[in-house]
């Protein structure tokens, strides 16, 4: 989006109007310039991952495509090189962890949920590396279900009750206990522990009754009504075998918060102004609430309700020397008083209409003390960039200036109303619903077929403003018969990058404003942006040039970096190599600056390589200490989508999860798919292996003679320790060789990495774990010619080492980064004439293709195979073009 200033506005004959707006030299124009700076310096990026699907089950695969743009110009980011995507579970752990390049602000990646994770509310969160300086807020962070009945034997569902007595809440929950038929699990013992915000309020015993009902009681006497939590409940089965399962607790009572938030930010007295309306419960969900508005006197002034999510607003205007309660009632048909914010004597209320398709009417009012011909300014921006600047002399009390919508861009725009002194004093989100702004789809469905594995070929022309574009798509086509979607509830390309990027806290069915695009949808929108906040910088940093902290770069590339030092001192000119080893080997080198810094960058690996860094001075002497750059993981902060927390997932997926066992069966079967071995629970002895942690290929423990730490605890150097001690290998120097083949010395494996053979001595013994040596055939052959004058495994200890890399000598650490995952190739299969495949296609998702590109020319094209099960087939296809022009289409078909 390219920077705009509109200066022409128009205005009410009636009504003194704005002067136009001069670019000068004056302080105001000396703030916008630096608003201009400051969002240049500091240039924030937005991340939106489309999904495949809204929910899935364990056994499934969650396939996604990542779109990183530019929030300041709006263009897929040429910031950062590397994406960051998290899958988290209800107890905030990183479960798995991807790294993805980024070319143009476009990747795709994967997760595969093996049977060893469990059902429930999982996180998807997504982040570059430089997104970390700017807070946690903007991730893109998305809750979604995860259910389990392939690899699940207890199914539960719950119940809240929430009483209070003496301010203290009250909470008794009935967990029930089945089986994947139905079958109650009836007086079984269960042991629980209540956590909530992490801490254990009640731990004990219960035990499920004929029906398979467990109760828990517990308390919660903090002040604060929305705690979050779980139970940790244990169920003991016939066999003693125990299954824990984990409920979450969304709230601890049936507290709702109201807030009263004026338009503009403050309440004015003698000023009438619209007042917003939030109401939201315990769990994080909007309640809709009426009330009415009592002076001191209890008499009635007005009255308010809302209408959508817990959102309205009514007008008011509160008079001088009044105070105002609001009655409020709630569904249950309870009631509490809460008192209005109190308005101030004097001051500007700025009040926007954007009910207009045409138009933005924006009116400014001021206390009759304030009518004195003080200049006040006007700013619309979004992201810094300015589309419209208006000053005017508060001559009179009232000014209105109608500004037409096709200057402004489309999302959340942010209005300022600025004093004399340049003081930002009311403000007020709006939002934009350009559709010019976006990709114009244009679907051709000829070529589609109702007809069970069936052939559908899909194409498709791309154009902003008729004009085709060149741009890049993600499609996902489901059986919404068997994935249901909730539309109002989904996250998309445009709820993501243009509405709840840009809006602090929990956004509660952000599609639901994008469906329909009449007068009460637009109304339920402007609620949203009278109650929600706008964050991203504060004009008081920008005046004064105060920025965050950059603690983390934009990466361009997998690096390794670090400074040598000699006697706590830099050693410049040193010689640093790195050798890494992944099916093939390869070396590095590169010197030290003058601070003793060396950097190897525009790396590309993929996880589990390892590397071993070597560091010289320049004079070759090895005794120098190297202090590699660890970035430290991003923390996992508390979900703040409580509000898409669902206590009974699979209950609440039971239809999907039952469907989906028939394909995962089915792909068991042809050997696609592969369970978890997990044994019944037993009591076992275990025999010691004292290289339990080798990357020995045999298998840990599996060689010819193995040495444990205990046996290196009296000498210097490893070579030292070695001979003599290994049969059948015989030292010349440092370097090892079997005695019956002594023309090649034996290959060093260093934690799974191959190292030369004088690198011995440059391991500390006190760092080594094992010792395995592999001189047999049997025990060789795996490691093929790199095996012929025999191995020698070394494991070095785990733990208590410094951060992800481990020192062994002087002038040596060995590191395994996390590398770029490998995206794998979504599966669909193809039904010819010359096929004959008869095993049963039960996909879900019947089809996903992260990249599918329209050329210069506009036209882009996909086709793939129906699937056996009829249904509703639902296709989304997502995209953007190179300035940022957004697109999303929606089709739906039936096969029969």
């Amino acid at each position: 989006m390219k920077l705009k200033i509109t200066l022409a506005i128009s205005f009410l004959a009636l009504l003194i109007g704005f002067t136009a707006f001069k670019i000068d030299d004056d302080p105001f124009t000396a703030l916008l310039k630096k608003l201009d700076d400051y969002t240049n310096k500091y240039q924030q990026e937005k991340v939106y991952l489309h999904l495949d699907k809204p929910y899935y089950a364990i056994g499934d695969d969650i396939w996604f495509k990542g779109y990183v743009i530019n929030a300041k110009t709006t263009a897929p980011s040429q910031l950062s090189k590397i994406l960051y995507v998290e899958l988290i579970n209800e107890k905030d752990s990183v479960k798995k962890l991807v790294k993805l390049p980024l070319i143009s602000g476009i990747t795709w990646g994967d997760f595969k949920l093996t049977d060893s994770l469990g059902e429930g509310n999982y996180r998807i969160r997504a982040y570059t590396n430089y997104m970390r300086n700017f807070g946690t807020e903007f991730f893109f962070d998305k809750t979604i279900k995860i259910g389990n009945s392939w690899a699940n034997k207890v199914f539960t569902k719950t119940d809240y009750t929430f009483t209070k007595e003496n301010n203290v809440n009250k909470i008794e929950a009935t967990i029930h206990f089945e089986d994947k038929n139905g079958i109650a699990y009836k007086e079984s013992e269960v042991s629980y522990d209540v956590q909530l915000d992490y801490r254990s309020v009640a731990k004990g015993k219960a035990k499920t009754n004929l029906s398979g009902d467990a109760v828990i009681n517990f308390t919660s006497n903090q002040m604060l009504a929305n705690k979050s939590g779980r139970i940790v409940a244990t169920l003991t089965l016939e066999n003693k075998q125990k299954v824990v399962k984990t409920i979450p607790i969304t709230s601890t009572s049936n507290d709702v918060d109201v807030q009263f938030l004026p338009e503009g930010g403050s309440m004015i007295e003698n000023l009438p102004q619209k007042i917003a309306v939030k109401a939201i419960n315990a769990s994080g969900n909007g309640e809709n609430i009426k009330g009415v508005i009592v002076d001191e006197t209890g008499v009635e002034i007005t009255s308010f309700e809302t209408t959508y999510l817990g959102m309205g607003n009514f007008v008011f205007n509160a008079q001088p020397g009044k105070n105002y309660t609001a009655k409020v009632k709630f569904k249950d048909g309870s009631g509490k008083d809460l008192k209005l914010p109190t308005a101030q004597k004097a001051g500007y209320t700025m009040a926007i209409t954007n009910s207009d398709t045409a138009k933005v009417t924006v009116k400014i009012m001021a206390s009759e003390s304030l009518i004195n011909g003080s200049e006040l300014k006007v700013v619309a921006q979004q992201a810094g960039n300015v589309f419209y600047v208006s000053k005017a002399k508060m001559d009179k009390q009232v000014l209105v200036a109608n500004i037409p919508k096709k200057n402004l861009p489309i999302g959340v725009v942010q209005f300022t109303l600025f004093s004399t002194t340049n003081q930002p004093i009311a403000e007020r989100l709006i939002f934009v619903n350009h559709k010019v702004d976006l990709i114009d789809l244009k679907l051709n469905t000829s070529a589609v077929s109702t007809a069970k594995r069936g052939k559908s070929t899909f194409s498709f022309d791309a154009s902003n403003q008729n004009k085709p574009v060149l741009s890049v798509y993600s499609v996902a086509v489901t059986n919404a018969t068997k994935v249901t979607p909730d539309e109002d509830n989904e996250t998309n390309i445009l709820t993501s990058l243009l509405l709840t990027s840009d809006l602090t806290g929990y956004i509660e069915k952000p599609n639901h404003y994008f469906l329909n695009d009449d007068a009460k949808t637009m109304k339920e929108l402007d609620n949203l942006m009278l109650t929600h906040g706008w964050s991203r910088f504060l004009w008081r940093n920008v005046a004064a040039g105060t920025g965050p902290a950059i603690t983390y770069t934009p990466e361009n590339s997998l690096s390794i970096s670090g400074t040598v030092t000699k006697g706590g001192k830099p050693v410049p000119g040193g010689k640093v190599m790195i050798m890494a080893s992944k099916g093939t080997f390869f070396i590095v080198d590169t010197v030290t600056n003058a601070d003793g810094r060396f950097v190897f960058d525009n790396l590309n690996f993929p996880d589990s390589t390892k590397f071993v860094v070597q560091a010289r001075t320049k004079s070759e002497r090895k005794f120098v200490d190297i202090n590699l750059d660890v970035v430290p993981n991003q923390v996992v902060t508390k979900n703040k989508n409580t509000g898409d927390v669902e206590v009974n997932v699979n209950n609440s997926l039971m239809k999907y999860i039952k469907e989906s066992d028939n394909y995962f069966n089915e792909m068991t079967r042809l050997g696609l798919l592969e369970r978890t071995i997990k044994l019944e629970e037993v009591t076992i002895t275990e025999k010691r292996n004292p290289a339990k942690n080798s990357a020995n290929l045999n298998g840990a423990g599996r060689a010819d003679f193995i040495m444990t730490a205990d046996d290196l605890s009296t000498c210097i150097t490893l070579s030292q320790c070695l001979q003599g001690r290994l049969p059948g290998v015989i030292f010349r120097g440092n370097i090892p060789y079997l005695m019956r083949s002594q023309d090649s010395p034996m290959s060093i494996i260093l934690d799974g990495m191959r190292v030369e053979a004088d690198f011995l001595d440059n391991i500390v013994p006190s760092d080594v774990e094992s010792i395995e040596l592999l001189k047999s055939i049997g025990n060789t052959a795996i490691y093929g010619s790199q095996g012929g004058g025999g191995v020698i495994v070394i494991t070095t200890k785990r733990g208590g080492g410094t951060a992800n890399y481990n020192r062994y000598a002087p002038g040596v650490v060995t590191l395994s980064p996390k590398g770029f995952s490998v995206s794998r190739e979504f599966y669909a299969p193809k039904y010819d004439a010359a096929t004959n495949n008869n095993r049963a296609d039960l996909r879900t998702t019947i089809y996903w293709n992260p990249q599918v590109v329209a050329e210069n020319d506009g036209k882009g094209k996909f086709e793939y195979y129906n699937a056996d099960e009829p249904g509703q087939y639902r296709i989304v296809i997502e995209g953007i073009d190179a300035f940022g022009h957004l697109a999303r289409k929606v089709y739906t078909y039936d096969v029969k």
